[in-house]
């Protein structure tokens, strides 16, 4: 054979050396002992080089800013912490305020230190002075009261409201006291017996103690569902007893029994006697079958 038929590449073909396009695809690991492509490399967040899967982690690639991204994380995730309980009203200390007591310097609406709310008063208190005997609550003026559409205050509807049924009282009694004729007797029996028909009570009490009276409730001081009625009541009650019944049958928001002031309080009022009748007297001692009583509230105390 011819040397001159052999043909020679004068630049042989290699098998080491990779297409440019296919390098193009991934990335070589800069870790200094390995420089490996990778077509799926990872990025680490702290000194931002660019690492093949053995060496992604700051420890496998000896990371020079080891902890930074992690750090970076827990700033940005305070602040935002800060900023979402800023705005959703939790309670911090830039939100923090004095206890309304005169003499009580206690930051309140704080982490450790919560506000308490009085319905009554509408103040904000600390959990020492949150009762309302603990901060005067009756002699406070409520925040963001106001006066009714007349102006006038409750317990000058209560006084107005007593000073006519005491006129009232007045008339009646001269009506339906007992006069010496036989006529007057025989109509207030007439009349006692026509009560018996309509009035209604608890079964429990026996026949012969009832006390049938003729029951009311005050419109310009009291709100009931009923305004009047017929009822009996056992004639050996105490009158704070027989206004607890009397405020169950003429369905009367009744707060005696919680605490509070006068303004808040039910009082009996005697038309016959003209009279505010004291909690600790005996219903059958002081009235009688056919009398008639109102519930009032706010009136205050019986003057002595």
């Amino acid at each position: 054979m011819s040397a001159t038929n052999i043909s020679v590449s004068s630049a042989p073909e290699s098998y080491t050396t990779m297409n440019k396009d296919v390098e193009a695809i991934g990335s070589h690991c800069q870790f200094s002992y390995c420089n490996q492509l990778d077509f799926l490399p990872f990025r680490c967040e702290s000194c931002r080089g660019i690492y093949c899967l053995d060496h992604r982690t700051e420890a496998g690639h000896k990371c020079s800013h080891a902890g930074a991204w992690a750090a970076a994380r827990r700033e940005k995730g305070g602040q935002s912490t800060t900023a979402s309980q800023a705005t959703s009203g939790k309670p911090t200390l830039l939100t923090a305020t004095q206890c309304s007591h005169v003499q009580c310097k206690t930051l309140i609406n704080t982490l450790t230190s919560t506000a308490v709310l009085c319905p009554t008063c509408n103040h904000q208190y600390c959990l020492k002075h949150r009762l309302r005997e603990d901060h005067s609550c009756d002699k406070l003026t409520p925040v963001g009261a106001r006066q009714t559409s007349s102006g006038v205050s409750q317990a000058e509807k209560a006084k107005t409201a007593l000073k006519r049924l005491q006129i009232w009282g007045q008339k009646k009694q001269a009506a339906v006291l007992p006069k010496p004729k036989p006529s007057t007797a025989a109509s207030r029996i007439l009349v006692v017996n026509q009560l018996k028909k309509t009035a209604k009570g608890d079964d429990k009490v026996p026949a012969e103690k009832r006390l049938y009276l003729h029951v009311e409730a005050e419109a310009n001081t009291t709100t009931s569902k009923l305004p009047k009625g017929e009822f009996w009541y056992n004639n050996a009650w105490s009158v704070g007893r027989m206004l607890d019944e009397a405020a169950r049958n003429l369905q009367v928001e009744n707060v005696n029994n919680r605490g509070g002031g006068e303004d808040q309080k039910l009082r009996i009022f005697h038309v016959e006697g003209g009279r505010l009748l004291d909690f600790g007297e005996t219903a059958g001692d002081i009235l009688a079958s056919g009398n008639t009583i109102v519930l009032l509230r706010g009136v205050g105390p019986i003057p002595q």
